[in-house]
């Protein structure tokens, strides 16, 4: 291949990288639903994964190890939440510059990002590894069940920086209308996930230990070529190790965007942790029920989560390009698939629970529990939906604040507050379960007063004029 052709290849596929990447143009459900995708299917990996960790660890230690994997679930989702938010919001900012084409902000941002990862990372670390007996202990983790969560907990925290670095990866591909890459490494890294699973565990007889050791190597793997990729990226949001810095200004705009999102993310978590303390005074068959319960929940939230996400970026780009009613239509065009679609799944999840639950455990009062639980919540899936997509708008409009609210007071306030009362009143662990359609079907009220009374769309004009 001459060398002349060989550019013109380069050039070309640059072109089509940014055609792909800007979210600006084109027809509105092809982009968003083509953005989505990915990050559904991204999202449905990184869910088997978890799957795997707790199908192999309850079909291989028993419930009392599942029970030990299930409870630290909540906790590290509040530690990796928080710097998913944060990650999240630096995505919106690298996305608003990137859809108004200041490229050399938009580098700024990335890098800033990334440098402030690192540092959060090795600080997660360290708080893991010292605070988990600690935090254990307050949820109330059963005795025979702590030793087991404390060493899965620790080990997990000890790849820390990788979990950090690999959402920021995402989010900085993302940002800029990438996510077909993302997927690809999670792909890679699953199964690589499964693999060392069933090595430690089946074949070297390694116990709960191994399974956190097994996630964290994964998860190395995927942020190592999500970095390689970034440093070999086109110019605008390459990343280059001597560019690596803080530029205060841009960190400002980061946590300004991305706080908001961590706190709601934590604070739901902790909510959740609340909600786990709740089922675990009902024992261990009521802990390894709802912990399995969880996992298929995981599943349906699948195309919740990917459109709440795929309309950030999206409303983002577009209010940076000024396109304000194309920012409308997709809000609205979101909304209706990711409602549809969440009822969908739940319906599903209805109607199969009883052999879903059977899969992780085949003990009678494990199966009724979970089943309980799935009974009580999936048919308002939908409410569920709308509360995440119109967050997700929000958060796009650089209103992170309003979804951090709102949360925060229905899924936090609210829900420890009824299950507190309710639970003493009716002590039945259904009345555990209605925490989450009455706090779901609060907050969807409150979302939809807010979209049609506010003007989200030039929020964000005014704040840079300001």
């Amino acid at each position: 291949m001459s060398h002349h052709s060989h550019h013109f290849l380069h050039v070309n596929i640059h072109h089509q990288q940014k055609q792909q990447a800007l979210l600006t143009e084109g027809p509105i459900p092809q982009r968003i639903i083509s953005f989505a995708l990915p990050l559904f299917l991204g999202n449905l990996f990184q869910q088997l994964y978890n799957t795997a960790d707790s199908l192999i660890v309850g079909n291989f230690l028993g419930s009392e190890a599942l029970a030990a994997v299930s409870s630290s679930g909540s906790l590290i989702f509040l530690m990796v939440g928080f710097f998913n938010g944060i990650a999240l919001g630096a995505g919106v900012v690298t996305a608003r510059y990137f859809g108004a084409k200041d490229y050399q902000t938009t580098q700024k941002s990335i890098h800033t990002t990334v440098t402030f990862g690192i540092i959060c990372g090795l600080l997660l670390m360290l708080l893991g590894i010292f605070l988990a007996p600690q935090i254990l202990i307050w949820m109330g983790t059963p005795e025979n069940v702590l030793p087991n969560s404390v060493l899965y907990f620790r080990v997990y925290f000890c790849g820390s920086l990788a979990f950090v670095l690999y959402n920021i990866f995402v989010g900085i591909m993302q940002s800029v209308g990438d996510s077909r890459r993302p997927l690809l490494y999670l792909i890679i890294s699953s199964v690589t996930n499964i693999l060392l699973d069933l090595l430690f565990i089946a074949v070297l007889g390694m116990g709960v230990g191994s399974a956190a050791l097994a996630t964290i190597l994964s998860q190395f793997l995927s942020a190592v070529l999500c970095l390689h990729h970034l440093m070999h990226a086109p110019e605008e949001y390459r990343i280059s190790l001597k560019k690596l810095g803080i530029d205060r200004q841009m960190l400002r705009q980061i946590i300004s965007n991305g706080l908001p999102s961590g706190i709601q993310n934590s604070i739901i978590s902790i909510a959740n942790v609340v909600v786990q303390s709740n089922i675990n005074a009902f024992g261990q068959m009521a802990m390894a029920g709802c912990g399995s319960y969880s996992k298929i929940e995981g599943f349906g939230f699948l195309p919740i989560t990917c459109f709440a996400m795929a309309l950030t970026t999206f409303v983002s780009q577009n209010l940076g390009a000024k396109k304000y009613d194309r920012a409308k239509k997709g809000a609205y065009f979101g909304i209706a698939c990711s409602v549809i679609l969440a009822e969908l799944v739940g319906i599903t999840i209805y109607l199969t629970s009883p052999v879903l639950i059977s899969l992780f455990n085949k003990e009678e009062p494990v199966i009724a529990y979970g089943v309980t639980q799935a009974h009580t919540v999936t048919l308002f899936y939908f409410l569920l939906a709308f509360s995440h997509c119109l967050a997700g708008i929000l958060r796009g409009a650089g209103k992170a604040i309003v979804p951090m609210l709102v949360m925060m007071i229905c899924w936090c306030v609210i829900r420890v507050t009824y299950i507190t009362v309710a639970v003493r009143l009716v002590p039945q662990i259904q009345t555990v379960f209605w925490a989450y359609p009455l706090t779901w079907a609060l907050s969807s009220i409150v979302f939809l007063i807010y979209f049609l009374k506010a003007d989200w769309i030039h929020g964000f004009e005014k704040k840079k004029a300001g």
